[in-house]
């Protein structure tokens, strides 16, 4: 049996934790892969190890998440379910969108999934994530003052056997409007920190949350990665948060 990262989300009958904000305040915080959840009635196969590693959630990204939606005041959208059972973080027709094998692990529950499976989880999972998102993006347009969009993930210290050097690394398409102020901000960090420059992997993932929500319509974005070490304690949550707010202060009103 699986457990959530927070035991709270278990109880929340909606598949997203929505934390209001003010609309106004120039940002929307989207976190894809915030809890390894599933729910009772879908059986993925695995022992519960599996779900203490990435493959399930992005370890840490929640707490951040919160914490930094509660400093800036601003909106915030985090998953409440596994990214094992559909990936919101991918486009439709993507085929890693239902995983069917994920670093070394086998998913049972999903290697035969069909067409009604997929098109079932769609409309129970994924689709109420991004109309939550859509929302948010819809009263910030409503308030006159367009969001920025902010994507919060965590990344593994070691990638099959060769350690990630980075502390964090902000990924972006095409459009660096928010990515590069906030690269430029990190390194200028006292704490001297090694930033990722669309690392560990680059961004502009065809139909992901970014390309669906603020590249369509011409936001300014960016997706922040965080090494899971460095944010599995609350310690590490509270200290990454307290940066990020205050880097994005002035580039929230900007």
């Amino acid at each position: 049996m699986t457990r959530p990262e927070n035991e709270a989300a278990a109880q929340v009958p909606h598949p997203c934790e929505i934390i209001p904000g003010d609309p106004a305040c120039g940002l929307v915080i989207a976190c894809d892969h915030a809890s390894n959840y599933v729910p009772p009635d879908i059986e993925l196969g695995l022992p519960p190890s599996e779900f203490a590693r990435h493959i399930a959630y992005d370890i840490g990204a929640a707490a951040v998440t919160r914490s930094l939606a509660a400093q800036l005041g601003a909106p915030a959208i985090l998953t409440n379910f596994s990214r094992l059972i559909i990936d919101p973080n991918r486009g439709r027709a993507d085929p890693t969108l239902i995983m069917r094998l994920s670093d070394g692990a086998v998913v049972p529950g999903n290697a035969r999934i069909d067409a009604a499976g997929k098109q079932a989880r769609i409309a129970r999972f994924y689709a109420p994530f991004d109309e939550a998102i859509d929302a948010a993006i819809g009263a910030a347009e409503a308030a006159g003052q367009p969001a920025k969009i902010l994507t919060m993930h965590s990344f593994t210290p070691y990638w099959r056997g060769i350690p990630r050097p980075w502390q964090v690394g902000i990924l972006y398409d095409h459009d660096t409007r928010f990515a590069r102020p906030l690269i430029d901000a990190l390194a200028a960090d006292p704490a001297g920190l090694t930033v990722g420059d669309n690392q560990p992997y680059g961004g502009g993932l065809p139909g992901d949350t970014i390309d669906r929500h603020a590249t369509a319509r011409g936001l300014p974005n960016a997706l922040v990665e965080i090494r899971q070490d460095l944010i599995t304690d609350e310690a590490g949550q509270a200290e990454w948060a307290a940066r990020f707010a205050r880097i994005l202060r002035p580039l929230m009103a900007a």
